[in-house]
């Protein structure tokens, strides 16, 4: 069976759960080393023994709460030691924050969805960025939201903060025009996901997509010869029409 993404080293944040469970266990099954990152050990576990079965190896993992930018750090010393680059990135992890009016969020609930969502995705980009460089052809996949461009009444936090990482990572892909790195920004639309049911409580969860369905189109992003710069967001929903046409 061909493998496409064999010996290639990717990085996947929230990886224990949703779209970043989704994404680990999809470029594992196509052949990477999966260094899988998420907050609770026991959802890591669960993620090694899937990734056994659909691989054949074991993962890397690694318990981490992103917003802690010295494990960052520390992860990105450790990654270098042991790999000495990274292949693929594939950025997941991320909060919904309070669905409230934006003058009745509490300033401890707006700090947190800052610091995970924006300042952890800064953080992350600054401990990788020397072993994505040290790459052949570094991928690049951050997770962002239609509510990004399209704001929507009471997810004031978590869509300022997508719109505010879609402005930066356009900024590195720009930065990064001359290197072998590329970056993409993928909006998965509504997914079936536990963040989409918090955020839309009355939803039947049944007629949304199931997150392992956006996992080839990951693995597509990941050996791209060449994603350009992300002027544009890959949308799930635009792939999958184009693949149901060229059936």
């Amino acid at each position: 069976m061909s493998l496409p993404l064999a010996e290639k080293i990717a990085l996947v944040t929230g990886a224990s759960r949703g779209i970043g469970r989704a994404a680990a266990l999809a470029l594992a099954e196509a052949g990477a080393h999966v260094i899988a990152v998420a907050r609770t050990q026991g959802g890591l576990e669960e993620l090694d023994d899937e990734i056994r079965r659909v691989s054949g190896q074991s993962a890397t993992l690694v318990p981490l709460d992103i917003a802690e930018g010295d494990g960052l750090d520390q992860l990105g010393l450790a990654l270098h030691q042991r790999f000495g680059r990274l292949d693929i990135l594939t950025h997941a992890a991320a909060i919904l924050g309070p669905t409230t009016p934006v003058s009745h969020i509490e300033p401890k609930h707006w700090d947190r969805v800052v610091a995970v969502n924006i300042t952890a995705s800064y953080r992350l980009i600054r401990a990788m960025e020397p072993l994505l460089r040290a790459s052949e052809a570094a991928r690049v996949i951050f997770l962002t939201s239609g509510v990004a461009a399209h704001p929507r009444a009471f997810m004031g936090p978590y869509g300022v903060s997508k719109a505010a990482l879609e402005n930066m990572v356009r900024t590195w892909a720009d930065e990064l025009e001359q290197t072998r790195v590329r970056a993409a920004l993928l909006s998965p639309g509504p997914m079936r996901t536990a963040m989409r049911a918090e955020a839309f409580p009355g939803e039947d969860p049944q007629t949304l997509p199931d997150p392992a369905e956006i996992g080839p189109l990951i693995v597509e992003l990941a050996q791209a010869r060449d994603l350009g710069l992300p002027s544009a967001t890959v949308a799930f929903a635009d792939w999958k029409a184009a693949r149901r046409a060229s059936a």
